[in-house]
Parts: structure tokens; sequence; C-alpha cells
């Protein structure tokens, strides 16, 4: 092999080695997202948008595998990303624009939106924001992917029903209420699209998954059967044929809503895409790169807006199927991008045929696997306050707004945790006085360290703190300023303090100048590396080396008094 083609081979992740494995998984991926393409394109552009979601799942698929940081990872249309998408829509058609795809005016304003998310996404990356975007907690990520996996079933039932929808959840509902005329031949569909992915044996979707294989039954039977009532993919027009061409977004118009969705598409998408990369890491024993893959995802998001293709984000099933058929380097992710493109060159009369209740029926199935039964239905059971947040972010995702949902929600759970770490501070603040036996510290002195505190008669606290200490940290801190007051020597041990905040360096300071305004002495022992650093800087008076050293100056000094 020639050395410059295996550095540049390894640089990018790739292994030539492997190209069976890659080639297989590809291929194998490429048929799972067939039927989810088209049915996410249709779901986040309504009736004729089936086909934009195939032209992202190639572009965004191959781009994303090929700059990405993740070997493993398949990246497509996901159901945050084509939701996300849903609502874009809603806002600008609420906002005048006709959201009918033959009008001709949503698709280029949509797709500024992709355009500026994928541009956001890069700057993600450059600026090394990966690391942070996935500290998000858990009891958040549960609740939003939920709330997700709800707002795509109820956005399908009027589709399952055969009744048309528009808008988001509410409006949605609120359509199928008002004007419940239900299809009979839809609701059939339906039924037989459900009935094929949520009960073919295993054995047979390990060679051709549900969602394809009722693709492949349903819409034949369908034609067959010569339902016509029913709405099908080509019912709005006709589909384009061949590659998608470029084609420049509009952004001259409906800036401030556009600028909001690109951002949103951005977040949403670096989320999604770096905890399926955390799934492509526990089963391929590898480890990913997150701001080199938000680099990837927003050159496939950024060049999929001038396609018209439906932004994407890597995708879990994909990524799964893709390695556990082989596959473990980029190749796989541009191999099935390239067997979708192979697929797109012909797609366009035979999609047309595809009814909308089949897609319906297979985005209920997502919008089911989507939702977090395990961590919904058992919250509660491990704590309170986690159950409140994920339930409120799940309700906030499906009722207000996907992003305010994620920022509220990690707000929150940030508040909480800050909350239980301030507490367990708290807990080492403790002053000792051998004259008072309610105060008696957890972790007993050192024998030849008690009998000097003993010497002092009680006019020396000793106000011992442990752990690091935050902000929250300050509030203990300064409720025991007070106390200064009943002795005439404070020494405040912070031997077992490894780090210590801003706030509560000031809470320290101010401790100090409290006691020297009551006319007391105060030290500071045991300050050790950066903590004695720090103190220093800030000017704080009474550094002691060692919180004997300390109490032997305060027995001095009371014995002198």
């Amino acid at each position: 092999m020639i050395e410059g083609v295996s550095e540049v081979a390894l640089i990018h992740g790739f292994h030539l080695k492997n190209v069976r494995g890659d080639v297989l998984g590809g291929l194998t991926a490429a048929v799972v997202a067939l039927p989810l393409a088209l049915a996410f394109g249709n779901a986040a552009l309504g009736p004729g948008g089936a086909i934009y979601g195939l032209y992202g799942a190639v572009v965004v698929g191959f781009l994303a595998a090929l700059f990405g940081g993740t070997p493993a990872q398949v990246s497509g249309p996901t159901g945050p990303m084509s939701v996300t998408v849903a609502s874009v829509v809603a806002a600008l058609a609420a906002a005048g624009v006709s959201d009918k795809l033959s009008a001709g005016e949503i698709l280029p304003l949509v797709m500024a939106a992709v355009v500026l998310g994928g541009l956001f996404q890069i700057i993600f990356g450059i600026l090394k924001l990966g690391k942070y975007i996935t500290l998000v907690p858990y009891s958040v990520v549960s609740g939003f992917m939920s709330g997700i996996g709800v707002i795509i079933i109820c956005l399908q039932i009027g589709p399952l029903l055969g009744i048309s929808t528009k808008g988001g959840v509410l409006a949605s509902l609120s359509t199928v209420v008002s004007g419940f005329e239900p299809n009979g031949a839809a609701i059939g569909v339906a039924v037989m699209t459900l009935g094929i992915v949520f009960l073919t044996p295993r054995k047979i979707s390990q060679w051709v998954p549900s969602p394809l294989l009722a693709l492949l039954i349903v819409t034949p039977l369908s034609l067959l059967l010569g339902i016509d009532s029913i709405d099908r993919i080509g019912t709005a027009g006709p589909i384009p044929e061949g590659l998608p061409s470029l084609t420049l977004p509009s952004f001259t118009q409906y800036g401030g809503i556009i600028l909001k969705a690109g951002l949103v598409l951005a977040a949403l998408g670096a989320i999604d895409s770096l905890l399926t990369s955390l799934v492509a890491d526990n089963i391929s024993q590898t480890r990913h790169n997150s701001d080199r893959e938000l680099i990837g995802q927003g050159i496939g998001n950024a060049v999929a807006g001038l396609f018209s293709g439906l932004p994407g984000a890597g995708a879990t099933m994909r990524t799964v199927i893709n390695v556990k058929s082989g596959g473990s380097t980029p190749l796989s992710g541009m191999v099935h991008s390239i067997v979708l493109l192979l697929v797109l060159l012909g797609a366009g009369p035979l999609a047309e045929k595809i009814p909308e209740a089949l897609l319906a029926g297979i985005l209920i199935k997502v919008g089911l696997d989507i939702i977090d039964w395990g961590f919904l239905l058992r919250a509660h059971k491990l704590s309170l306050k986690t159950a409140t947040v994920m339930y409120g972010v799940l309700l906030m995702t499906v009722f207000w707004d996907l992003i305010s949902a994620v920022l509220v929600g990690v707000f929150v759970a940030n508040m909480l945790t800050i909350d239980s770490i301030t507490q367990t501070q708290l807990e080492g603040m403790e002053e000792d006085n051998p004259l008072e036996s309610s105060s008696a510290y957890d972790l007993p002195l050192p024998e030849d360290e008690q009998k000097i505190l003993e010497s002092c008669s009680g006019e020396v606290m000793l106000f011992r703190l442990k752990g690091p200490l935050s902000f929250g940290a300050a509030k203990g801190i300064t409720e025991r300023m007070m106390l200064i007051r009943n002795y005439k020597i404070l020494i405040l041990d912070i031997t077992d303090v490894p780090r210590l905040g801003v706030t509560a360096t000031l809470a320290i300071e101010d401790m100090i100048q409290e006691a020297q305004v009551s006319s007391r002495k105060a030290y500071v022992a045991g300050a050790t590396g950066r903590v004695k650093e720090r103190l220093s800087k800030f000017g704080v008076e009474g550094l002691i080396s060692t919180r004997k050293e300390a109490l032997q100056i305060a027995s001095n000094e009371i014995q002198k008094a």
C-alpha cells in the first residue's frame, strides 16, 4: 500500500481492509433509510415533500460521513429535524407564505433556514463547543426526545385517518376534531402498515426492514385493489425526476423567522448527532471527535439546503444497523448515500404512488420508538425532581417550543444540581468549639490539635470547610459570618478544599474583613496550590500554612491576653 494513501485514509478514519464490511453496512443502512427519508420529507414539508427527504439523505449522508468525526455514523433526516422543519413551515404559513410546494414560495425560505443551520453547526465545531453540547442532563434529553415522539404521533393522526391537517400539534389535532370525516380506505392502508411494522418477525426484519417491507407490500396492494379515494405522495403534483438542481435559498424576507429556525436546527441537529455519536462509540468501541462531527454535519446540512434537501443529523437506528452489518469507517455512510442516489434516479414515478397513510403508519412507529418509555415510566421512582424536569421538558416540547424547552430544562436541571452540590458542601461546614458539645465536627481533630484547641478556653472558633466550594457554598459561609462576634479568634481551615470558586473566595474575604471590623483576629489555614494562589491574588490576609500552626498561634495569643 502506498504510504501517502494510507496516511490520508487514517486521517479521515478510513481502513481500506474493511471495504467489504463498509459496503454491506452502507447498503443495509440505505435500505432502512429509504422509507424513512420519504416519510420524514412528507411529514416536514407536507404533500409533495417526500422527495426532499431523499435529497437530504443523499447529500447529508455523504458529506457528514466524509467530513465528520464519527467513523461509523450514518446521517440523514431524523424525527427532531423533520419536526423542526414542520414548525418552520407553520411559522412561515402564519406569516402569510403559501405552504403549498407547488406555489414555489415556501421551499426557498425553508432551505435558507437549513443553510443557516448548517453554517451555525460549522461555527459550533470551530469554536469547539461539542463537549459542552453533550453535557445536557439526561432528564432534559429524555423529556425532549419523548416530546419529539409525541409530536410525530400527533401530527400523523390526521393522515392516518385520511384527514388533511396543517400546523403544529394543537392546530393539527383541532383540525382532526372539527373536520372528523375519516377515510376508511386510508385507515385500512394505515392499519396494514402498522401491522407489518409491528408484527414482522425478527427473522424477516433482519433481512428486509419492516418499514421497507410495508412500502413494498402495501403500495402495490393499494393499486391492485383500485383504491382511488386516498391521498398519495404524487397527489399534490409530480415528483421531480433525476438529480436535484442547485437552487439558491431566499434570505431576503422573513429574516427573523429564518434566523431563529437556523439556530434551532443547528442546536437540535448538534444534540441529535452527538448523542448518536455516543451510541456509535459504545457499539463500535471507538471514540468520536465531537467538534469535527459538528463541522461535518454542518457542511452536509449547508450543502443540502442548496440542493433543496431536508436537514439531517446522526441517525441512531441507521448507525446501529450499519455497525452490526459490518460498517466501521466513513466509507459505509458514503456507500449508503450512493445507493440512495441510484434509487433517486428512478424513484420519482414509483414514489408518486405511495399512500400518505402508509407513511403515517411508518412515522407513528418511529414516534413510539423515539419515546423513552424505560425512563418515562420509572423516573418518579428515581427522583421526584428529575421526573418533574423530564415531564416538564416533554410538555414544553409538545405544546410550546423545541429550543425553549431544552434551554429551560437545562437551566432548571442545573439549578437543581447546584442546589444538591451546595447542600453537600454546607454539610461540610462545621465550627469547632470544645466548650459546646453541639458543635462537634464529623471528623475529630488529631489529639494534639484537639488539646491546643481546648487550651483556648472556648475563645477560638475553628471553622472547617471541605470539598470544592462553588458559588452555592458562599451562602453557608455568609450565614455563619455573625458567629465570629462570639469568639476572639477565627481560624478558617480550608485544608480539604481542592477548588475555590470566585464567589466563595469573596465570601471568605468578607468573613475575614468582618472579623477585623469586630476587632477579632482571623487566619486562613491549609491553603495550597491554586487555592492559595487565588486567595493571594484577592489580597486575603492571615494565610497560615497548616491548621496546627494556626491553632498554636491562636493559643499563644489567648494566653498572652
